[in-house]
């Protein structure tokens, strides 16, 4: 059970955060993915998270949009508690999480309705906005066929589709460009920067340094469940590239050329 704030203790709401973590923490057993974390995300930003293989980035991020209970500490999503008022709080964000299973024996179309419908739009309006999100996503060839039988980068963009459709204030994507080709990465990356400048916030987890490095306008450094460095990305890198600050700050980096049976000259 996570240890909420007294109403009391609760500070005032900044409208100008989107995200706000205080003392967040969750235990596995014996491992701690997430370790007292802090951060602040600012409205109207293209956030980026990176971090090592468990990090705690994915765990960060599913206690942030209601998926996983902490078991300490609070969010709060333009002020509403994620725990004290779960709905309100839900309606607020789309998430796009990494490897989470969709009901893929529906067709794309379908699907992207059917979540606009859970969602508490009419079904016009659902229907309107799916036909929209899938010509933005250039899946209008593909509405009628099973997502079952897209490909992994079809999938990505329908699952992106489907964190949408409700006009959220708030984008949590998890690796949202794996497996999507370069065409469709760009498209999706125009999308997301015009949802930015409409008043909205995107924050993106990916491996990929030259990508956040290109794309976001605000990076936070997690490992070992704890935050690095926050701040904007010239802020973050510090003259030098965000990978090679990555690197610096998480350590692990291995300098050699391999064993000599590999070297052919």
């Amino acid at each position: 059970m996570a240890q909420l704030n007294a109403a009391s203790e609760v500070p005032p709401a900044d409208a100008r955060i989107a995200v706000s973590i205080r003392g967040l923490r969750k235990h596995f057993g014996q491992k701690v993915a997430v370790d007292g974390l802090d951060l602040d995300v600012p409205g109207g930003s293209f956030y980026g998270l990176v971090g090592p293989n468990g990090a705690g980035k994915t765990t960060t991020l599913s206690m942030v949009t209601g998926l996983l209970r902490p078991d300490q500490g609070q969010v709060l999503l333009h002020g509403v508690d994620v725990w004290r008022e779960p709905i309100r709080a839900k309606s607020l964000v789309g998430v796009l999480s990494d490897g989470v299973r969709l009901f893929d024996r529906l067709t794309g179309e379908q699907l992207v309705e059917y979540a606009g419908l859970l969602s508490g739009m009419d079904r016009d309006t659902a229907l309107a906005r799916t036909q929209d999100l899938l010509r933005l996503l250039d899946l209008e060839q593909a509405a009628g066929t099973l997502v079952v039988d897209y490909s992994a980068g079809m999938t990505k963009k329908v699952a992106l589709a489907c964190a949408m459709v409700h006009a959220p204030r708030l984008l949590v994507l998890d690796e949202p460009f794996e497996s999507v080709d370069p065409v469709s990465a760009a498209n999706i990356r125009d999308i997301l920067h015009g949802f930015v400048r409409g008043g909205g916030t995107v924050i993106v987890s990916s491996h990929v340094m030259d990508l956040v490095q290109r794309m976001c306008d605000n990076v936070a450094v997690i490992s070992d469940g704890r935050v690095l460095a926050a701040g904007t990305v010239d802020e973050v890198r510090g003259g030098s590239s965000l990978e090679d600050r990555f690197v610096e700050l998480v350590g692990g980096r291995r300098i050699g050329e391999g064993p000599e049976w590999l070297q052919h000259s």
